[in-house]
């Protein structure tokens, strides 16, 4: 009994991840997919990494993603951008993609003012994104964390800006795809590049102005392609198009 009761203390206490088993079959750069717990907040987040399988990790570029919302049905970090993930990965990325929204949170407030009723979900967000930092850190010494991205779309754009303002100094780039809520840095460190969508337009002071663009090296890049067509939704045309543009 008490043999038993130590080995559950110690793995509460150690932050611990496990291996969720899955079919990995349509996920070719796919390394894993963890669970960690984040043991100051006791939470459990999902995670998928993904990476060339055959290839050490010297000097690869890590690249955090998060997810758009997904109204709390879970596995929007391995099921929706699978195209845009495994294509980073092909051209030599590591990319740990985040799963933000667990089934027992609260749903996503939809109450006026949304930068304000929405930042306890962003604010949770970026503390997911800090600690998979820390954690890659610690587990994968080799990769090159002085050229961090950090790629974000819709609520995970919001997710991935608001870090980028806590943390402007680990980042060299961030690319959001349509965030619509939180200001973009007006920054040269980090890099900001964000792709935007046809059919909803960002929140007042979001985008940056063509003179805070010029003086920044901020490019705003407008699209035909809808916000809800930048994840698995998209066709083939708009796939090659986004992933161009990262990549780019």
């Amino acid at each position: 009994m008490k043999k038993s009761l130590i080995i559950i203390i110690l793995f509460a206490l150690l932050g611990c991840k496990s291996n969720v088993a899955t079919d990995h079959s349509n996920h070719k750069y796919l390394r894993s997919l963890t669970e960690y717990r984040d043991s100051s907040r006791n939470r459990v987040i999902p995670v998928a990494i993904y990476g060339h399988l055959n290839k050490k990790m010297v000097s690869e570029t890590p690249i955090i993603f998060s997810h758009g919302y997904g109204g709390n049905k879970g596995g929007d970090y391995i099921e929706d951008y699978t195209y845009l993930l495994e294509t980073l990965a092909s051209k030599g990325y590591f990319v740990i993609s985040i799963q933000h929204e667990l089934k027992t949170d609260e749903l996503l407030a939809m109450d006026e003012p949304l930068k304000v009723t929405r930042m306890p979900n962003w604010k949770r967000g970026a503390e997911n994104i800090g600690f998979f930092l820390n954690k890659i850190k610690e587990e994968y010494t080799a990769l090159n964390f002085d050229k961090l991205i950090i790629i974000g779309h819709s609520n995970g754009g919001d997710m991935s800006v608001l870090f980028a303002h806590q943390h402007p100094e680990l980042i060299q780039k961030l690319i959001s795809l349509d965030n619509r809520r939180m200001d973009l840095p007006r920054t040269s460190k980090p890099k900001v590049y964000t792709l935007r969508s046809s059919d909803y337009p960002a929140d007042e002071g979001v985008l940056p102005s063509d003179e805070e663009q010029k003086n920044f090296g901020i490019t705003v890049q407008f699209t035909d392609i809808k916000h809800s067509s930048m994840d698995n939704d998209a066709n083939e045309e708009e796939r090659k198009y986004v992933t161009s543009k990262i990549l780019e």
